[in-house]
Order: C-alpha cells, then structure tokens, then sequence
C-alpha cells in the first residue's frame, strides 16, 4: 500500500474516532447572552448527592421546594468589573426587590396600620435573605425584643419573610399578641425624594458596579437609612440581644470603640440607630450614600458612613444627638465576644459570669452578637449569653441550639 494511502487512511480513523468520541459526549453550546458553562459546577435544577459517614444517602432538593429561597443577589466570585456590570443587567429582570409590585405597593399602608395599634416604640429590622436563613438566632432578636419592650411594635422589612412561610417563622411571637408584621420592601416608595433616589436610579439603568459583595448587603445600609428617614424610630440588626428597654431614647447612635486615652470615640456602628422622623443626620447619611458607594469595600457603606459623616459635621445643636459609649449598644467588641458564649469550668470562671451578667444587666441597653463571628457559636449552658437570654425571652426556643 502506498505511503500516501496509509495516510489517508490513518487520517480517516482519527476523524471517525473523534466523531464517535463527539456523538457520546454531552455537547455544550455558549451564546452571548449566556455564560460559558463551568465544569463540577450543577446546573439548576439538578440534584447533588450528599453522602453521610455511614450510608449512601442522596439529599435532593427541588427547584419547586427551593424558588422562593433562591438568592439571586450573590454577584460572581472573583469576577472583574466589567463582569459584574454584564452580570447585574442580566439578573435586573428578576430581581423583584428593585420592582413596584402589587405586594410592595401595598408597604406604606401596611406600616402605618400596625403603627396605629399605641406602640411605645417603632421598630424596623431588615431581612433581605431566603426565609429558611431567619433562624433560632434572628428569633432570640426578636424575641429579647418584645420581652423587654412588650408594646413596641416591630417592622420586619423582608420580601421573603412576607409569606406563609414567613408566616409560619413568627407565629409564635403573633400568638403571644406581639405587634408584628413582615412587608415586602417598597425600596422606591423609600428613596423617592430623598438624595438616595438618583442612585436607585443609576444602579436599575445596569450601568454601575454593583461591587463584589453581594448586593443585599448594599439595600440592606440603603433601606435602613431611608426607612429612618420616611418614618423615625429604632432600626435594629437581627444579631441583637435585648437587655432593657429603649422605648425612652431620641436622636441616638452608639460608638463601637473609644480611644483609650481621650476617651472619645475612633468608630460608630450603625447596627442600632434611634432617629426622629425626617432628621436632618438621616440626610445626610442618604446623600453621603448616594455619592460615595462603593460595593467593594465591607463597612464603607454602612458603619464607617456613619461614622465620617458625623466626624465631618460634628455635634451641631440642631441634631440634638447623643452618641452613647461602647456599653451601650456593644458592651463587648467582636475580639472578646466568644467568651460570652463558653460555659464556666472553674470557680473563678462562675464568678466572673456572674459578674458580667450583673454588670451588662445594670448597664447596657442591649448585646450585639457580631453574626459574622459566632453564627457557629453554641451558646451553652451556664454561659453569660445563655444566663442573659434566659431572664430576657419570652418564647425562649433554641437557646443552646441557636447556632447554625
């Protein structure tokens, strides 16, 4: 057979085993709206086998079961600038936080009804997570709360929370007679006329970067700021626990940190803020908001906002401000947390729990838990947080479970 013959026919066997090779293989096609496929990434709608130690056991989950928890506010890791940009205008058709639906249209009314019903207080938290992620932590929030402020009423501002799973999350705090409601978000109802407005706008026009951390975080600054402004009262974090009541405060935000020597305050957290309706301070934090964002940098929007803001315009006697100190609000910094939640071994550990139990009873308003640290934490018995939330609940379910 000759060389050129051989040739031909080697060739041929490569293409045709190629071709069988391409005819088993799942085929992958890319478009320009879509992304390119990620290998050991699953696609929606499929299921992963979670396997445990001792058997094969598959966890399945649907995309039925799981629609409403879907979070579509998690912007791509790693992703560029530019990434983020095309990746936000195509996720703005289904982001249903930044619509006016008939549910969000119905916000202002919703508010203004529970707040006729003689609160003491007005209360807002925000939740833009998945329902399923309002767990036994965010529930002691609540809880400690209404215990310790039994006629306030409280606005959970959440569009996944507003829901009968929602529903079914804090009906042990409806039956209890708690004035509580969860309402979707009218985000536009909120910044309209306020200097936030023009933001919203350029954040739907899918012309801005959005940032790497996820955007939920951003609305969440934004929503509590503007909700303050449009009706005053006490916005609060859900990693809160209650130790007294805060229904007699005006005008007030607490400092996380002192300088050791002046002893005037080097930051502010915006974790618990206590404003009249219309504060000219609120503005002023909605309009730093809409001209400095940046989704890049954790705090910036958020505590480290509020804190430049007033370090800027310094206490003018209009604002009527008090600034509280660290034991306020935050009587232990997020270093020093996790001993709160260790139960003592010795004698003098007894001591010392007692101690600090006393000591946060008589003079803090409240603890922040600094989520980010000790979501994981269990509380155990004996502990100072577990002897504090046990003397300051009323449902009190999942304190030493309360972790996640």
């Amino acid at each position: 057979m000759g060389s050129k013959k051989l040739a031909m026919l080697v060739i041929f066997a490569v293409f045709a085993l190629l071709n069988l090779l391409y005819m088993e293989s799942p085929t992958c096609t890319l478009s320009d709206d879509k992304p390119p496929f990620k290998p050991n990434v699953p696609l929606p709608g499929t299921t992963v086998p979670m396997r445990t130690s001792s058997s094969n056991v598959s966890v399945v989950t649907s995309d039925l079961q799981e629609k409403e928890e879907t979070d579509p506010l998690l912007p791509p890791p790693k992703a560029t600038k530019s990434e983020r940009i095309i990746w936000f205008r195509r996720k703005l058709p289904e982001l249903e936080i930044l619509k006016s639906t008939t549910k969000s249209k119905r916000f202002h009314g919703r508010v203004l009804e529970l707040y006729n019903n003689n609160c003491s207080a007005q209360f807002f938290m925000v939740w833009l997570s998945p329902a399923k992620s309002f767990g036994p932590r965010e529930m002691l929030a609540v809880d400690t709360l209404f215990t310790t402020n039994p006629n306030a009423c409280l606005v959970i501002l959440s569009n996944s929370l507003d829901s009968p799973r929602g529903y079914t999350i804090l009906k042990p705090f409806l039956d209890q007679g708690f004035n509580l409601v969860a309402v979707t978000l009218d985000i536009l109802f909120l910044v309209k006329n306020t200097p936030a407005e023009a933001w919203l706008k350029k954040l739907k026009s899918g012309k801005m970067d959005p940032g790497s951390i996820p955007l939920f975080m951003h609305l969440s600054d934004l929503t509590r700021l503007a909700v303050l402004y449009k009706y005053g009262g006490i916005y609060l974090d859900t990693d809160i626990i209650f130790l007294n009541s805060v229904t007699g405060l005006r005008n007030a935000i607490g400092a996380q940190s002192l300088d050791p020597e002046t002893k005037r305050w080097t930051r502010l957290n915006n974790a618990v803020m206590v404003f009249d309706i219309y504060h000219p301070l609120m503005h002023e934090f909605l309009q730093e908001y809409s001209t400095t964002f940046d989704g890049n940098r954790w705090g910036y929007n958020s505590p480290y906002l509020v804190s430049r803001v007033i370090q800027r315009l310094g206490h003018k006697p209009e604002y009527n401000l008090t600034i509280f100190p660290p034991n306020a609000f935050y009587p232990v910094n997020w270093l020093k947390i996790l001993r709160l939640f260790k139960k003592p071994t010795t004698t003098g550990e007894v001591k010392w729990v007692e101690k600090t139990v006393q000591d946060m009873t008589k003079g803090s308003y409240m603890i922040h838990l600094w989520n980010k640290v000790t979501r994981k934490m269990k509380i155990e018995e004996g502990s100072v947080m577990h002897k504090l939330i046990s003397t300051h609940c009323t449902v009190c379910g999942n304190i030493t479970d309360s972790h996640t």
